[in-house]
């Protein structure tokens, strides 16, 4: 839990807590951390880690508990206003416990929530598209297309594999797997410099550059040779076009290999072992420290989000390649639980808790117009209602050029500057304040604000 102390010190929930007299409290989802009810993570064990039972768990928690050092004080849920805060499946947590338990959660704060469950994700990869620096998305294109342009051809791609380092790989979809693992890191991206991931941009200033080669490992000439005729193959054959993108991958393969593979490789391991979904050994672990079951569990029972790239409409060039499916992104669900079929999203989510169109008074959305999440959330361009009106009592606003649950850090005094926080962050965590003092303003409450009393904001 001490990676959660921050927030409670210098994020949005500290702030509140200081503008309302209130009190700060982070839970752990069971399962999580240390609250772990079972003496493994197999799948007879992980059957209690629902998205239902954790609302539940929250609740009950709002209902009955007794802080140490307030025996003396009843300071449930019935007697001092509860509302919750939480950022991507935490917020449509939060979401749904306005929803589902309104008598117990006075308000909640849902930020980047994804409150709609989505089998085949491959809309992740489109607020990505629309953000980022378009000369890197007009490569990334390209170099997506120059793999699947060849994906029929086993030995030319063999030949691109090599060129990267992983022609080793047992499976084409694992090596289309690891092109895209710098794309991914588009959600890292932070305004605040403590967690900020500088990845993406790395990456693009490297693939971008067309007239020179960066790495001495992909800059033989029996590489470059090799590459041309890829690129030639792959449809780019005009003699600027192809010496651009020839460099571009020459330059994606180094770095790729430099950043990617040979950290893993280098130390004896091989590609395999490193970067193949296939592993049914790793996936057969369940001990209590394959903690990464447990999410993986939630996306293969209840919520999907398998981002492929073979879902990307024809009508527009893919980010990720397309071997990238549906089939080979729930492979961990068939390896590590013997689940062969999608989750029923609607059934276990959307219909049960609103989906896209939930909304409660006294239930705030806030996201970011370049969260990867963004397509998931109340926000949505596919939404039926994705510019609702923007309200105190429900307030639905977005952090322009915002990423994911950007408005939940925040800085000490100290660590302010003229940019940081950015104006956009800024302004959201003032209206988030602005709000909040507004529902606690009710008749009900405001005795509490008088007394000095307090209140009680919850991190999930």
């Amino acid at each position: 839990m001490t990676d959660r102390l921050p927030y409670l010190q210098k994020g949005l929930v500290a702030q509140l807590a200081q503008l309302t007299n209130g009190i700060a409290v982070v839970l752990e989802h069971r399962y999580y951390g240390a609250s772990i009810p079972t003496k493994d993570f197999s799948t007879e064990s992980l059957r209690f880690l629902t998205t239902e039972q954790g609302l539940a768990d929250v609740a009950y928690f709002a209902q009955n508990i007794v802080y140490p050092g307030f025996e003396d004080q009843n300071l449930t849920s019935r007697h001092v206003p509860y509302i919750a805060y939480g950022g991507s499946y935490a917020g449509a947590m939060v979401a749904f416990l306005r929803v589902t338990y309104p008598d117990v959660f006075f308000g909640a704060i849902a930020s980047s929530a994804v409150t709609e469950a989505i089998v085949d994700y491959w809309q992740y990869w489109e607020p990505i598209r629309r953000n980022a620096p378009q000369n890197c998305i007009h490569t990334v294109e390209n170099l997506t297309g120059v793999l699947d342009n060849l994906a029929h051809n086993t030995s030319a791609v063999k030949d691109l594999e090599t060129l990267f380092g992983l022609q080793d790989l047992s499976h084409v979809d694992d090596f289309a797997n690891v092109l895209s693992y710098p794309l991914s890191s588009w959600q890292g991206r932070n305004w605040d410099p403590a967690v900020n991931d500088p990845t993406f941009f790395e990456y693009c200033v490297n693939i971008t550059v067309a007239d020179t080669l960066l790495y001495n490992d992909t800059s033989s000439s029996e590489d470059i040779e090799k590459a041309a005729e890829l690129v030639a193959l792959a449809g780019w054959d005009d003699p600027k076009v192809n010496r651009h993108l020839t460099t571009q991958l020459l330059n994606f393969a180094g770095y790729l290999n430099e950043t990617v593979v040979w950290p893993c490789i280098g130390n004896g391991r091989s590609a395999d072992d490193c970067f193949s979904s296939y592993n049914t050994t790793f996936y057969e672990q369940n001990d209590l420290t394959q903690n990464w079951r447990l999410w993986e569990y939630q996306v293969c029972t209840e919520w999907g989000f398998f981002q492929t790239g073979s879902g990307t409409p024809k009508s527009k060039p893919s980010l990720v390649s397309r071997l990238v499916t549906l089939d080979y992104t729930s492979l961990p669900c068939k390896y590590a639980f013997n689940i062969t079929t999608p989750p029923e999203v609607d059934a276990r989510i959307n219909n049960k808790y609103g989906g896209f169109n939930i909304s409660y008074p006294r239930l705030a959305f806030i996201g970011g117009t370049a969260d990867p999440w963004r397509e998931a959330t109340p926000f949505a361009n596919d939404a039926p209602h994705p510019h609702r009106p923007n309200t105190l009592d429900r307030p639905f606003a977005e952090i322009e050029g915002g990423v994911h649950h950007w408005d939940e850090n925040g800085l000490f005094p100290n660590e302010t500057t003229e940019f940081l926080p950015p104006k956009p962050v800024e302004n959201i965590q003032a209206y988030e304040h602005e709000f909040v003092k507004a529902w606690l303003s009710t008749q009900k409450w405001a005795h509490l604000a008088r007394e000095e009393q307090g209140f009680f904001f919850g991190l999930i």
